[in-house]
Parts: structure tokens; sequence; C-alpha cells
């Protein structure tokens, strides 16, 4: 972990980063990750923290950056979809977890996969070898509306086998 920083700084995706100095006291992570830091992976869908489209890991727990006053972090490490490469890798340089939605063709729109595969890595992170019911029940609050919610739960238990290899 890194050293807590001051109040006008975070560490994003590894890299210390300081808020803008324009940051209102009102704006979201989600606001300063895509506005100002140009990070795209994080998506604004609901805007009240229910459909999880816009998740990411906030000290390795997974959160909701819609609902999420920016300067609430300061200090604090956060991790996004760009960052997922630099925690663990696979042979084809992505996260195991965007491997497997690769491989298993998890994808339909792309509209609630950062929101997956952030749950998904938060998950496993904690869990490294979930059963498809508790796959399910942690990714429950994370809305897709394409319907490739079987593919998903395929590509996270793949996830799951594809960690637990490069481990052993």
């Amino acid at each position: 972990m890194h050293a807590p920083a001051s109040l006008h700084t975070m560490v994003v995706n590894g890299q210390p980063c300081a808020l803008p100095a324009s940051t209102s006291t009102h704006a979201t992570l989600l606001h300063v990750l895509r506005n100002d830091l140009s990070l795209n992976g994080p998506k604004y869908g609901c805007g009240l923290g229910q459909c999880g489209a816009c998740t990411v890991l906030v000290d390795g727990i997974a959160a909701r950056a819609c609902v999420i006053p920016a300067q609430g972090v300061a200090g604090r490490e956060v991790t996004t979809l760009e960052g997922l490469p630099g925690r663990c890798r696979s042979s084809a340089g992505l996260h195991p977890v965007q491997q497997a939605f690769v491989d298993e063709q998890a994808a339909q729109c792309g509209y609630c996969l950062n929101g997956m595969v952030m749950m998904a890595v938060a998950l496993l992170e904690r869990n490294p070898d979930p059963d498809e019911a508790t796959v399910r029940r942690e990714l429950s609050g994370n809305l897709c509306r394409c319907g490739t919610h079987v593919e998903i739960i395929r590509a996270v238990l793949r996830a799951a086998q594809l960690m637990r290899e490069a481990q052993a």
C-alpha cells in the first residue's frame, strides 16, 4: 500500500494523481476519472450507485464511483478497468478476468462490462475459488440489459481457474 497522501491527491492505477484544483466539493469520483483523467472504463449508468456500470476498486474493495465524492478518496488507491493489467497479467497482457471475458465472449453491448469485470476482480481477490452460486450472488447488483449473464458467469469461473493456474 502507498503511504497516505495529502487531502488533494490519490493513487490511480498505481500512479500518484493530484485532484485538479478546480474539482468541486460536489464532484464525484466518476466525474474526475472520466472527465479529468480520461479514464473511460467506468461508465455513467444510473448516477445512483444501483446499476454497477461505474464500479472501481478503492483500496481493493468494489465501489460505485458515481456516488463517491472525489475528495472522499483522497489519499486512497483507486483502480479502474484500465489499471487491471498492472494487478495481475495473463499471457495476453490482460488481467485474467479480462482475458476470461474475451475467451468466453461475455460481451454484447459492453456497457455493463466495466462493472462486471471490476466486481469479479474484487470477488476473486477475496475468494479465489467461488462456486457458481457465489458468482451469481456477487454480480447480482450489476445490471446487464443485453442478456449475456450466462457468458459472464462462465467468464468469472474461467478467470478463477486462470488465476489458480497462474499461481500453481
